[in-house]
């Protein structure tokens, strides 16, 4: 019998969070686990630019027949150059679509699996937790560096540079665009630099995952990181996702990308992305895609686009001002001060896996187990709530 001797894999944490969290019958519970973006009334949002993407693309739409294995050109144009700009020449850069930006992340390690198995993946530590599981699952060498100093809630500059000084030609190493999940600690444009002159000296290539691009502290601003490299190495590897600063979450929109040395080699990597999503999943999904593809296009609807955008962003960013100065009251101390500094939708507070018990069960504060906290679920009516029970739980 095949599933007699079965057993089943752990739960994946922030799974189970959610499911603890609907069946949480106290009417004063907070969600700080899952990772979405909420409005100031709790709700997350269709944007507006989606909604009528979404009426125009039902008008002009007469078909719903495959587009091709890397999915629509025209989708991976204009997200690409939205990353990018004009960074890179078209001839340089290969591009697939996926489903979502996991699926991306998926497409690119798988790629690399096959052309360079003994390449090395270098993960900051710490890091999206599904990064070290796909890299387990396809069975590659992960090796961890120094990303975030826990005493200051910065960057650990120092740690990092000479950590990665160890990496060698062909290695991967993994960066997050901006927004660091689960830190909310990015990388400075000097530290984008420094970064670009460790690689150009062991030969590693970067492997950049962008998926909150706008939600730092503007699109240009959150893309110099990708872009500086990009311009400068001939070998680039990314992974975008358009689901939370588009609020496309459930439709799965994600891009693949290789920057690669000329015409040739795109074109290689482009068969083989093909290639990949062929045997996982055929073709990407395109309603999500085409809405993305819509939006940027269209001046009036990429205008509104990114007003939205910016709305989201500061939202964000005063949630982050507003708790930490609930903090600094309710503690008399400035231990949760960089709370402010950091940016984008995670934060670590320091939380112990007891403390986190203790915050859902004791005051109906869900966080994920390592302290992660979701910022960008927090409103100004649960943020003294929260500020109160982390100063009691963690005193």
């Amino acid at each position: 019998m095949m599933f007699e001797n079965l057993t089943a894999p752990e739960a994946d944490k922030i799974l189970r969070l959610m499911a603890m969290f609907a069946a949480d019958t106290r009417p004063d519970k907070v969600d700080l686990g899952v990772g979405v973006y909420r409005d100031p009334q709790g709700i997350t949002p269709v944007m507006d630019a989606v909604r009528q993407a979404e009426v125009l693309i039902a008008a002009r739409q007469r078909t719903k027949a495959y587009i091709g294995l890397a999915g629509d050109p025209a989708f991976a144009r204009a997200l690409g150059n939205l990353i990018l700009s004009d960074t890179v020449p078209a001839d340089r850069l290969a591009t697939c679509a996926t489903p979502g930006g996991t699926g991306a992340v998926r497409q690119v390690l798988e790629m690399t699996r096959r052309i360079a198995p003994d390449a090395v993946i270098w993960v900051p530590s710490p890091t999206w937790v599904n990064h070290n599981a796909i890299i387990g699952h396809l069975g590659q060498t992960a090796r961890n560096y120094r990303y975030y100093d826990a005493a200051t809630g910065g960057l650990d500059r120092g740690g990092m540079l000479a950590d990665l000084a160890q990496a060698k030609a062909g290695d991967l190493v993994l960066l997050h665009g901006c927004c660091h999940n689960p830190t909310g600690a990015d990388l400075s444009p000097d530290d984008w630099r420094a970064v670009g002159d460790m690689l150009e000296k062991t030969g590693a290539i970067p492997f950049i995952d962008i998926a909150y691009l706008g939600f730092a502290e503007g699109l240009e601003e959150d893309a110099f990181g990708t872009r500086h490299l990009a311009a400068r190495l001939p070998e680039v590897l990314i992974a975008a996702s358009c689901s939370k600063n588009f609020g496309l979450y459930r439709e799965r929109v994600g891009l693949c990308m290789a920057v690669t040395t000329g015409p040739a080699p795109k074109e290689a990597a482009a068969g083989i992305m093909a290639h990949l999503n062929r045997q996982s999943y055929a073709f990407p999904p395109d309603h999500g895609a085409r809405v993305v593809q819509v939006i940027l296009d269209d001046p009036e609807l990429r205008e509104m686009w990114a007003d939205e955008l910016m709305l989201m962003r500061e939202t964000m960013n005063l949630n982050r001002a507003v708790l930490a100065k609930a903090l600094r009251d309710e503690t008399g101390s400035n231990r949760f001060d960089f709370l402010g500094n950091q940016r984008g939708m995670f934060s670590l507070i320091g939380a112990t896996p007891d403390q986190v018990e203790a915050l859902r069960k004791d005051h109906g504060i869900y966080v994920v187990g390592d302290g992660r906290m979701n910022v960008a679920g927090l409103t100004t009516e649960t943020i003294p709530k929260v500020a109160r029970a982390v100063a009691h739980v963690l005193a």
